[in-house]
């Protein structure tokens, strides 16, 4: 986190992205780093409002100071114009001063479809993945595993 470089965590549902994300956000916690959590939609709702409040400003400085930012579960759904853009102001504003880490089930091979717009994905993609560390996770969703377990935690019969 240090060295300001980003993770890029991607995966099928259930197999501990968001955990992943969280352990290690909680270890640059542990380390001394301000970090925040978003959800990506949630992210962008935000984003929305302090536009129409006029907070706008005031929020890009705050992402931007954050020296470990999560966005989890993006690439969900395809992003507007408003968001396009939103993304790439924060993500602009992070790049080379301060670590990002997304999660996703997409690849960011894949995330040009999702971003909408081949120019802002191309400058979005340079800000985040070229500098990334990618971890790929497989499995079997975890949920799946856990809806096995008995109340005690033991796997069920």
């Amino acid at each position: 986190m240090a060295a300001h470089q980003n993770i890029i965590i991607t995966g099928p549902t259930g197999v501990g992205k968001s955990y992943l994300a969280c352990a290690l956000g909680n270890k640059a916690c542990r380390d001394g780093f301000i970090v925040a959590y978003r959800r990506a939609s949630r992210l962008f709702d935000e984003l929305a409002q302090a536009r129409a409040d006029g907070t706008y400003p005031h929020v890009l400085r705050r992402l931007a100071r954050v020296q470990v930012l999560i966005i989890d579960d993006f690439g969900l759904e395809v992003l507007g114009a408003p968001q396009r853009k939103e993304l790439l102001e924060v993500v602009e504003d992070r790049y080379g001063v301060s670590s990002t880490v997304v999660t996703g089930q997409l690849e960011p091979k894949n995330w040009h479809g999702v971003i909408g717009d081949e120019t802002l994905a191309d400058a979005i993609c340079d800000r985040l993945v070229h500098n990334a560390h990618r971890i790929k996770l497989v499995g079997d969703s975890i949920r799946k595993t856990a809806g096995n377990l008995t109340k005690d935690g033991k796997a069920a019969k």
